[in-house]
């Protein structure tokens, strides 16, 4: 009865409702009626279950006691109370007695999971008889599991590709199972790496495989299911946290009751329905194909012990090629021997191959493999499974005919005809290559040395003709190269070499020899001269270049040693030009005395090398003259002399510094274009001016430059230089820039020791040129 008060706005006595107007109270009750009749009918399996179990046990007691049932039970049941322990606990550990399997074995390690591996496998007896893995996977999801403190578990049938399918599962919803049906071979899943090594693994990464999205990490275990030395598949088992084994020893157990499981399992993967329409081959179909082979081949069964485990492999049936006494005796084997037995040295990697082969289904191939079984102890060697059997194919390795074949390859690949003339009957002899060289079909007749004239360019008839000469006559050893016409009208550029053969007696007996397409070679070298002769014409027009550039450099700065004295100023020059003609640059420098008596100073550096550089400098420098004129400041001019680098025909970008110095006042004002400032060394100390703004000359239009200014005493030197002077590839500018700071005040007596001093010591390694001009006030 509903107690509960009805809500607001609800008449009383009305029971609560659901948006479906059904009442909630009966739904519950409903719910509690499902509920009980579940758990009665777990009860029920449950109790099953046991009874099954106990009956077992009784069998056992029956075989072993001689006596009836009645007696069997009353035994069983006087043990039980004797003991102190129920019925159940009582038949699982008679039963474990009795049988010698992995279940006993796991009992005997850890006696509480006796019961729940017993129920487990009683359980799915009926389930094995109709080969239902679900029900199995089932069974241990409610008997066996529980106690190791796992949730869930999948059973997976192995395919022969390595492929794994769902054949049951329990603890995962049917959604996810549909996502993992089938694993193709070659995808990396715990159970995939259970079958690949044959052996249980635990496993705590985050592999994918079933249920992994829904729990997440966890704890994972799997084990390959074997019978009669077949791996038949993987059970794997699920913890919803990395399972806490405590110990090895622990773990070990736990190992021994999920391998004792997995044989369970296997009972029902060992008997699989044949595909509709495509039964497996019978052991007479297997036979009739191994005496359709060939090649040597061995019908092989798997030789068991009591436990199932493979220990030989036996003999089946021996195909035909190996039937005869000669066979016997290079292969002494006969039917129903084993393989160890008959031959012991296939221990030594043969053995564990068939025995893979056999386990997992994976066909096994290899060339040239070292194999004690075939006479010249090397082979091709074949493993498949088929059934319950493994056929053993191998093929012999003919050195004679390997070498055979690695001649025709060599002159297939070098593209090589081979022939031989009989001197004595006229017969001629050409390999299939030659007849592809000609043109011509293998059923066509050749064509004889005689008539070689009749098949070569005309132009080449006097090389054929001496080349003809020279074997046919002088019977020597002659080669030559001609065009060969071919019928289909196709040229080709080949060589042939031919030697005469004698017998004992002196007399000719034949002509062997080759021919060798060599087109490919023709025209490459064909290329290789058009390409020298343009090179050579591109080095020419090069160099010329480069000499009309260094002639025009030298005729604007000269590479020599300017000194002069004007208004109080010892000026000095220093030019370097690159020592490679090729890289001969744009480097300028420029000293002049205005009309206003002021004196302008300046460097410039154009980028790039050549004429363009070259022409380029002359352009600028010359600018910067005249507009010098005017009796604008260096800012100005800067601003005016990139205008003039913008809209050349041929645009350019350099950088430069300009100075102007004034007499009467001894004031220096200056400006730069992304250049290196000047140094102006006092005393025994030396410093760079400011570096003030002023960008690259040619890459802004609306560039900007600003104005420096400095009063100059008697005593002081100004240094202006290009980059030349110390660009190094492996340090960095600032590094470099410290360094000719150290050697400018290095103490130099006079203004042109001090400039030699630089271009000795700034060890700049670019190779490119050098402007350096130092002005000294007296």
């Amino acid at each position: 009865m509903n107690d509960t008060p009805a809500p607001a706005g609800q008449p009383a006595g009305q029971p609560a409702g659901d948006l479906t107007g059904e009442p909630v109270g009966d739904l519950a009750r409903l719910a509690g009626t499902v509920e009980r009749l579940r758990r009665e009918l777990a009860g029920t399996r449950r109790a099953a279950d046991d009874r099954a179990l106990v009956e077992l046990a009784k069998g056992v007691l029956v075989e072993r006691l001689r006596c009836g049932p009645a007696q069997a039970a009353e035994q069983l049941a006087t043990l039980a109370g004797r003991s102190g322990v129920s019925p159940v606990e009582l038949a699982a550990d008679v039963i474990n007695q009795a049988a010698d399997d992995r279940v006993s074995a796991a009992a005997r390690a850890e006696p509480a999971a006796a019961v729940p591996l017993r129920a487990a496998e009683s359980a799915a007896l009926d389930a094995l008889d109709a080969g239902d893995t679900q029900a199995v996977a089932r069974s241990l999801l409610e008997h066996a599991l529980p106690p190791l403190g796992a949730t869930a578990v999948a059973v997976w049938a192995a395919g022969t590709d390595g492929s794994l399918s769902l054949a049951g599962y329990a603890g995962f919803g049917p959604e996810e199972a549909r996502s993992w049906q089938h694993v193709p071979p070659g995808v990396d899943t715990p159970a995939g790496r259970s079958l690949a090594g044959r052996r249980t693994i635990w496993h705590v990464g985050d592999l994918p495989s079933i249920g992994r999205r829904r729990s997440g990490p966890g704890g994972r275990v799997t084990t390959p299911m074997t019978r009669g030395g077949r791996v038949l598949g993987v059970l794997e088992i699920c913890w919803p946290h990395a399972p806490a084994t405590g110990s090895p020893q622990t773990e070990r157990q736990v190992e021994r009751q999920v391998e004792a499981l997995a044989e369970v399992c296997a009972h029902t993967l060992a008997m699989p329905a044949a595909p509709a329409g495509r039964p497996g081959p019978g052991p007479a179909e297997l036979i009739g194909l191994a005496d359709a082979l060939p090649d040597p081949a061995l019908v092989l069964g798997a030789s068991l012990d009591a436990r199932g485990a493979v220990t030989d492999f036996r003999v089946r049936h021996v195909n035909r090629r190996l039937e005869g006494a000669a066979a016997l005796e290079a292969y002494p084997f006969k039917a129903g021997g084993l393989l160890l037995e008959a031959f012991p040295q296939a221990a030594g990697g043969l053995f564990g191959r068939v025995e893979r082969v056999y386990a997992t289904g994976e066909p096994f191939r290899s060339e040239r493999m070292p194999l004690a079984l075939s006479v010249t102890g090397v082979a091709d060697v074949s493993l498949t499974r088929h059934g319950e059997s493994v056929l053993l194919v191998w093929r012999d390795h003919d050195e004679d005919a390997r070498l055979a074949g690695l001649l025709e390859h060599a002159q297939r690949l070098g593209r090589i005809g081979g022939f031989e003339e009989n001197a004595l009957t006229g017969e001629v002899t050409w390999n299939a290559q030659l007849y592809a060289l000609y043109g011509l079909s293998p059923g066509e007749p050749p064509v004889p040395l005689e008539r070689l004239r009749d098949h070569a360019h005309p132009d080449d008839e006097v090389t054929v003709g001496r080349f003809l000469r020279t074997v046919l006559h002088q019977r020597r050893v002659a080669a030559a190269a001609f065009r060969l016409r071919r019928a289909d009208g196709v040229a080709r550029h080949l060589r042939v070499v031919a030697e005469p053969v004698f017998g004992p007696d002196g007399r000719l007996m034949a002509v062997r020899g080759a021919y060798q397409d060599i087109s490919s070679q023709h025209w490459t070298e064909v290329a290789l001269a058009v390409t020298r002769d343009q090179l050579a014409h591109s080095e020419q027009e090069s160099a010329e270049r480069n000499r009309l550039a260094l002639q025009l450099q030298h005729a604007i700065m000269p590479p020599s040693h300017g000194t002069t004295r004007s208004d109080g100023l010892h000026i000095a020059v220093r030019y370097r030009p690159a020592q490679k003609e090729h890289l001969v640059g744009g480097d300028w420098y420029d000293v002049v005395t205005l009309p206003s008596r002021r004196i302008l100073l300046s460097v410039g550096d154009v980028a790039g090398h050549g004429v363009e550089a070259a022409t380029g400098m002359v352009v600028l420098r010359n600018a910067l003259r005249g507009l010098a004129a005017t009796g604008a400041g260096p800012a100005q001019l800067m601003s005016w002399l990139n205008s003039v680098a913008r809209h050349l025909d041929d645009p350019m970008t350099a950088t430069a510094v300009c100075c102007v110095y004034d007499p009467t006042g001894r004031t220096l004002s200056w400006a730069r274009a992304g250049h290196l400032p000047p140094i102006l060394l006092r005393g025994p100390e030396g410093r760079e001016l400011p570096m003030i703004k002023g960008p690259l000359l040619g890459a802004f239009a609306d560039a900007a430059y600003e104005e420096g200014e400095a009063r100059l005493r008697a005593g002081d030197t100004l240094l202006l230089y290009t980059d030349g002077l110390i660009e190094r590839r492996d340090h960095n500018l600032r590094h470099t820039q410290d360094r000719l700071l150290a050697v400018a005040t290095g103490g130099a007596t006079t203004l042109d020791r001090l400039l030699d001093d630089l271009l000795i010591h700034c060890d700049s390694d670019t190779d490119d040129d050098t402007c350096l001009i130092g002005v000294q006030l007296t």
